[in-house]
């Protein structure tokens, strides 16, 4: 049977027409996956599936994820990191070894959505990785996802009916209505850098574009992996982070924006 199945020019590119098509029969597609985003179950029969190529220099492995988590597209990675997770478990649980034998590599996902703040409307960002965080050069035992950000000025949320305090340096770049990337300060005051980049620039709502133009501002959330999870309406995304918020695990800044 035909899967639900979306490949991307990039990952066409990559794998060849013969087998991109092969792929979109269903000949090579499992039914049911892990989303390499959200780590829940999907099925390529059922739901759209996006097709995710992560590249090293010399081996590649394709894994799948909804296609409302994250779209079609390739993902450079170390090469040691795929050897190590193609020896360990089948091509197909590649992205779960990845995640979890190589947490410092973990894939930061972005969900866009509208914050109701002192009776008003808040375009907001609300980043979750896809594993555990560790700290470059550390044994990857602890997830240091929420001290990373402490020390580079994200507070900690208590009460999602204030609004977060503005994070110097930082911005969201949004162009013509897509989500293209956060930016963070340059090292010695070399302008700015992409903490987070779209591989391809994510669509945001009008709403969310209207408020993000009234406010010039973009309140950005972060929570450690299994936190807030993917929340299909604004109102159980918002229980979420309250949820994030109550148990310590939710940090935030304000970020000016940058584009329109």
């Amino acid at each position: 049977m035909p899967r639900m199945l979306d490949v991307s020019e990039d990952v066409r590119a990559e794998i060849g027409d013969e087998e991109a098509d092969r792929l979109l029969a269903g000949d090579n597609a499992p039914g049911s996956y892990d989303c390499t985003s959200c780590r829940t179950p999907g099925d390529s029969e059922q739901e759209r599936t996006s097709t995710v190529l992560f590249v090293g220099d010399e081996t590649a492995v394709l894994a799948f994820a909804h296609a409302s988590c994250i779209p079609s597209q390739v993902v450079r990675v170390e090469e040691a990191q795929l050897q190590g997770a193609v020896a360990s478990i089948a091509a197909a649980d590649a992205a779960d070894s990845l995640a979890v034998a190589h947490p410092e590599q973990a894939v930061l996902g972005v969900t866009s959505g509208l914050v109701l703040i002192d009776g008003e409307l808040h375009p907001a960002l609300v980043v979750e990785p896809t594993a555990p965080v560790a700290r470059p050069g550390s044994e990857g035992l602890t997830d240091e996802f929420l001290p990373l950000l402490a020390e580079q000025g994200f507070q900690q949320v208590v009460d999602m009916n204030r609004k977060p305090a503005p994070l110097p340096g930082w911005s969201v770049l949004v162009a013509m209505g897509q989500l293209h990337s956060v930016l963070q300060p340059g090292t010695g005051g070399n302008g700015q850098v992409a903490w987070w980049q779209a591989h391809q620039p994510l669509q945001v709502t009008e709403g969310w574009r209207a408020a993000a133009n009234k406010s010039h501002t973009v309140l950005v959330f972060a929570a450690p992996v299994g936190s807030i999870g993917q929340q299909p309406r604004e109102d159980l995304l918002r229980d979420a982070l309250e949820k994030a918020a109550a148990n310590g695990r939710l940090v935030a800044a304000a970020m000016p924006l940058a584009g329109t």
